[in-house]
């Protein structure tokens, strides 16, 4: 009578569809993505501020102990399915682990006595507008711009655009108009005002004079 054959024994880890290979190929076999930066920056610094080992992460997630590995090293990516894991497992929304993920903004930085000097119907009057930089892909941009009054011309212009405008006194005084009405400003005043109406410097009072002016469209 023939001798049965043993079973043969299971392998020591079985491979589950978060350790199975990737269309890269192997898990960890392609470059790493920002997002997988991202969300292994979390894991690991949110799994070593609560005092737990990558192997207590991986039996209160039930992915193995080299799965938490490679999500820690940016090495793969995870299905919604880990990350849901791994949040519960760390007791946190999952929204916390993608923290960080869009931090890329757009910004425009100004030294001192620098940005672009613009031409306007002031110009010619002893103004200088110095634009202060602009956001070019924002939705409703914004334009500070560094007034300097230096002459006592009695011709000033006066403005109408779309929008608001938000003027802060920082050196001099002056008489602002705005529509039917006018407004003394010293160092510390600030004004602001829908732009559609007729407004500029009407009476130049102490001279050099500099205000902020920031229009929003």
């Amino acid at each position: 009578m023939p001798t049965p054959t043993p079973p043969t024994a299971p392998p020591a880890h079985a491979a589950t569809p978060d350790d199975a290979p990737g269309p890269d190929g192997p898990a960890g076999a392609g470059a790493a993505g920002s997002l997988e930066r991202v969300i292994a920056v979390q894991v690991k610094n949110h799994r070593l501020s609560q005092g737990m080992s990558a192997a207590e992460l991986a039996v209160r997630t039930g992915l193995s102990k080299a799965m938490v590995s490679k999500i820690e090293s940016a090495s793969t990516s995870s299905s919604l399915t880990t990350l849901q894991r791994l949040a519960d497992g760390l007791d946190l929304p999952v929204t916390a682990l993608f923290q960080g993920a869009d931090t890329e903004r757009e910004a425009a930085f100004t030294k001192a006595g620098q940005g672009s000097v613009t031409v306007r119907s002031g110009t010619r009057h002893g103004h200088e507008y110095r634009l202060l930089g602009d956001l070019k892909r924002h939705a409703t941009p914004i334009e500070p711009t560094l007034v300097t009054l230096t002459s006592a011309s009695d011709v000033f212009p006066q403005f109408q655009h779309p929008g608001t405008e938000f003027i802060y006194m920082l050196e001099g005084r002056m008489v602002y108009g705005h529509g039917s009405y006018e407004y003394e400003l010293a160092p510390g005043d600030s004004l602001v005002f829908e732009g559609e109406g007729p407004h500029g410097p009407l009476r130049l009072i102490e001279l050099p004079i500099r205000f902020l002016a920031v229009t929003a469209h």
